[in-house]
């Protein structure tokens, strides 16, 4: 790690707990079901930081612009959307996503989709996993397979949180 990154993240880390929001875009899941909250959650809490939305939406246009806005207005300095990045009809997300972002973040998607390649072949390439900012607030896009939500907050998210809420709002 360069010396300039070692001193970003170390601004970034006494600048206190960073607000996330969490949006499940699926057509079947519940509150109950949802697995990649129940995982993001006390992953986000025991860093320490706070959880400051939380939504199930369906795979529609309308709902996936209005969560956004919404996990805006709630505070959210990161926005993590998992759900609805793939090449079905019914695979929205990205496409209202790639619309409403400022600054896209391309290696997010890039190194998302490298990592997803150790894990499932060929098939990574079927992932529309994106981020970029919006309104001074960063937001991300992964797949909503657990695993893929896993692999994104472990290796991509977690590493870089304060960073990236840092980076965003300075």
């Amino acid at each position: 790690m360069s010396e300039s990154t070692a001193k970003h993240r170390e601004i970034a880390r006494a600048r206190g707990p960073v607000s996330l929001a969490i949006v499940t875009v699926s057509d079947t899941r519940t509150p109950e079901t949802d697995t990649n909250y129940h995982y993001l959650k006390p992953e986000i809490e025991a860093l320490g930081h706070r959880v400051v939305g939380y939504r199930i939406i369906k795979d529609e246009p309308d709902q996936v612009a209005q969560a956004l806005e919404e996990m805006v207005q709630a505070g959210a300095q990161i926005i993590l959307f998992n759900g609805g990045t793939g090449i079905a009809p019914r695979d929205t997300t990205y496409d209202v996503l790639a619309r409403k972002i400022e600054k896209p973040m391309p290696g997010f998607g890039e190194l998302f989709r490298m990592l997803s390649y150790s894990e499932v072949g060929a098939a990574a390439m079927l992932s529309r996993a994106t981020a970029g900012t919006y309104r001074k607030k960063v937001v991300i896009s992964t797949p909503g397979s657990p695993n893929a939500v896993k692999v994104a907050w472990e290796k991509l998210i977690k590493p870089e949180l304060e960073h990236l809420a840092w980076e965003v709002a300075r």
